[in-house]
């Protein structure tokens, strides 16, 4: 299985910390490097990184990266980074055969999320979304977050940032059959801006979106300078394993 990481966008939010997102160093070891290491440990053989802000030095850091994570990583170059993030999926699944895990290259998970999110697949479903009941956590931010609604299978009903009913916060972690990137491209063929929600919501009104609850897992979209912060003090805990491999 492969994994697709989304490290595209310009990171506005965290410019002040550092001027790359997904090399922002959370405890010593970038952002981007966690992904990997979490999507190996979670099954994945290979990582697509779709790259398009400052695409062509975040590249060149690839071939290192892979070397010190033990696993193949290749780039997928994504045409107009400032559209919304459905392109940048699309891109990286052109260049995908069969399932993959998506994840955004903010987002860190401890290890129960994806190595569960993996084993959810299932003919009656185009993908899986990790949710997380707990809506008031205070780890999550929620001007920014994308809320859910499901039905009482568990499927989503409807997915969005501003959305009026909602029982549960998406995580950033999927498990994506091929049928996420032909929804993406249905949107955009119907006038959508071409994100990933839009996606999502199409294969929800399709009745093949699910979701899988992570429990009590810890995970941190680490979008600013608070959540980065939770990071440098949370991250070499919850993450225990990615660091001591990472610093064998």
């Amino acid at each position: 299985m492969d994994a697709l990481i989304i490290a595209a966008g310009f990171g506005s939010r965290l410019r002040d910390i550092s001027d790359s997102k997904p090399m922002t160093p959370v405890a010593g070891i970038p952002l981007l490097e966690l992904g990997v290491r979490q999507a190996k440990a979670a099954g994945a053989n290979r990582v697509v990184v779709v790259t398009g802000h400052e695409a062509d030095r975040l590249e060149a850091a690839l071939p290192a990266l892979a070397q010190r994570a033990g696993i193949a990583v290749d780039a997928a170059r994504v045409s107009d980074w400032s559209k919304p993030n459905g392109w940048s999926v699309i891109a990286g699944a052109d260049v995908i055969d069969g399932d993959y895990l998506l994840m955004m290259s903010d987002h860190i998970f401890s290890a129960p999320i994806l190595t569960g999110l993996a084993q959810q697949g299932g003919a009656d479903r185009g993908v899986t979304l990790a949710v997380d009941r707990r809506i008031d956590d205070p780890l999550i931010d929620p001007d920014d977050a994308t809320w859910v609604e499901r039905d009482e299978r568990g499927f989503i009903r409807a997915i969005g940032k501003t959305i009026a009913s909602y029982d549960a916060v998406d995580c950033g972690a999927f498990l994506c059959t091929p049928e996420l990137a032909a929804a993406i491209r249905a949107a955009i063929a119907g006038g959508k801006a071409g994100s990933l929600s839009e996606g999502m919501q199409l294969l929800a009104d399709s009745g093949r979106a699910a979701t899988w609850e992570i429990g009590g897992a810890w995970w941190l979209d680490v979008d600013d300078p608070r959540a980065h912060a939770l990071a440098e003090a949370q991250a070499p805990h919850e993450l225990a394993e990615v660091y001591a491999a990472a610093l064998i």
